[in-house]
């Protein structure tokens, strides 16, 4: 009875599906969404399977999500993939989490796709972190995508936001000493400049969405957030739809109308 179910709700969701997306399409979309790619180990767990399955799972969904949201016309992605305090985990864990970086970095820098779309890619977060066959990867994809203008994709990996805003005060800091920049010229324009990313559009996040449940942001563009709007969803993260991530974007906009009424 289950599965004659779903056969007769999928016409109805994908009905559903093409009309909020029309809906979605009339009202403007975000120009830089963030995502907390929350819930990958709990879903392997729910299915009985190992958690660097859900990790798997998880790598997948991104991949169809990025295609989603360069579909709908959103210019900027950031992917919180892992963060600072994720290096605490088994070291089999991180191993087995690294080996699919490399294999999403070598994705990213082969696909046609990041190129015909013109997808520019970069990581955010401590660089020196990172094992030094996966910093070789993220340097190629870099350059190999440095012109690209059209969409930007943010991989945070070895992410903190604190730590962020630390780097960025270094930098700054350097500056001032060398005598590039007086005190009183230290205003939010120079911050954002001193971010992780450099391109205008990271500085500010529309809109961050957090899979698996929980309602925090857990150390995640606290600078870029500070005005943002976060929607969180139960669904774990390798079961996120495009319905959630059109729901979030009308949210987006519901909320936006009511900000300026």
């Amino acid at each position: 009875m289950s599965g004659l179910l779903k056969r007769l709700s999928k016409p109805i969701y994908e009905i559903y599906e093409r009309r909020l997306e029309s809906f979605v399409l009339k009202n403007g979309v975000p120009r830089h969404i963030a995502i907390i790619m929350d819930g990958n180990r709990r879903f392997a767990r729910k299915l009985g399977l190992e958690e660097i399955q859900g990790h798997e799972f998880g790598s997948k969904k991104a991949e169809e999500v990025l295609e989603w949201c360069w579909q709908l016309g959103v210019k900027m992605l950031t992917l919180y993939a892992f963060s600072t305090e994720n290096f605490k985990r088994s070291e089999e864990e991180k191993r087995n989490i690294f080996r699919i970086f490399e294999r999403e970095l070598r994705r990213l820098l082969t696909d046609k796709k990041t190129y015909e779309r013109r997808v520019r890619v970069r990581l955010v977060g401590k660089r020196e972190l990172l094992p030094e066959k996966i910093l070789k990867l993220v340097e190629e994809v870099e350059k190999a995508t440095e012109n690209h203008e059209n969409c930007f994709l943010n991989i945070a990996i070895a992410y903190g936001g604190r730590q962020e805003l630390i780097d960025a005060t270094k930098k700054i800091v350097e500056k001032v000493t060398k005598g590039e920049l007086m005190p009183s010229q230290i205003d939010e324009k120079v911050v954002n400049e001193n971010l992780y990313s450099e391109h205008e559009l990271y500085a500010k996040v529309d809109i961050v969405i957090r899979s698996g449940g929980e309602q925090r942001l857990s150390n995640f563009l606290p600078w870029q957030t500070v005005n943002s709007i976060a929607y969180f969803c139960d669904v774990f993260w390798p079961e996120f739809r495009k319905i959630d991530l059109l729901r979030a974007i009308r949210e987006w906009q519901r909320r936006r109308i009511c900000q300026r009424s």
